[in-house]
């Protein structure tokens, strides 16, 4: 009887703990008022979706995205007759569709370090000093450790939101391919942070 006990609760805790290592990569912050929501370069229409929500929620009325550039592979395609993709275009596209209509297009940028840099420069420019932030969900913790420490300290209040369309589930990321991979690089990325910049 006892090993029958042991043996069925052993299941349960794996997934807890499988489920807090997910969790460990994911930050929420309740969103309240802001000048402005801003869509991270990796979120795609999961973050378009999550800023119009935010818009039609009445947290802000202007949406920032990152500009972006075409690829080698959509150059070469363009090359050999294919019809031009616009990515940047397509994403202004997903706003208006959902009836934003204030948008605003940020530099192009590389990676998140280089997002908090970029937006330093143009909240100082624009003297914006309140923000949404919208990240997929297994970035979103290590995007606010990098915001916070770019904008915070210049007098920027941000907030940082999930996509809630993002393709990682921090309750079952053990189940697919995706998810373990997703895992295991966002982990040992939010490691890396935190010991170059434990405070």
């Amino acid at each position: 009887m006892l090993g029958t006990v042991s043996v069925a609760s052993v299941p349960a805790w794996r997934h807890s703990l499988l489920r807090t290592a997910g969790w460990t990569l994911v930050a929420q912050d309740a969103p309240a008022k802001a000048e402005i929501i801003v869509v991270s370069s990796d979120s795609s229409s999961a973050g378009m979706l999550e800023a119009a929500d935010l818009v039609k929620a009445g947290f802000a009325s202007r949406v920032a995205i990152f500009d972006r550039r075409d690829t080698v592979l959509q150059q070469e395609l363009v090359r050999r007759g294919a019809p031009r993709y616009d990515p940047k275009g397509f994403l202004i596209r997903v706003l208006r569709s959902q009836g934003v209509t204030d948008i605003v297009v940020l530099p192009e940028v590389v990676g998140t370090v280089d997002e908090g840099r970029v937006l330093q420069q143009w909240c100082a420019a624009n003297s914006v000093h309140s923000l949404l932030f919208i990240s997929v969900t297994d970035h979103s913790r290590r995007t606010r450790r990098v915001l916070d420490r770019a904008l915070e300290r210049h007098g920027v209040r941000v907030m940082v939101r999930y996509a809630r369309w993002s393709q990682f589930d921090p309750d079952s990321w053990w189940q697919s391919r995706y998810g373990q991979r997703t895992q295991i690089m966002e982990s040992e990325k939010l490691l890396a942070d935190i010991l170059r910049h434990p405070f």
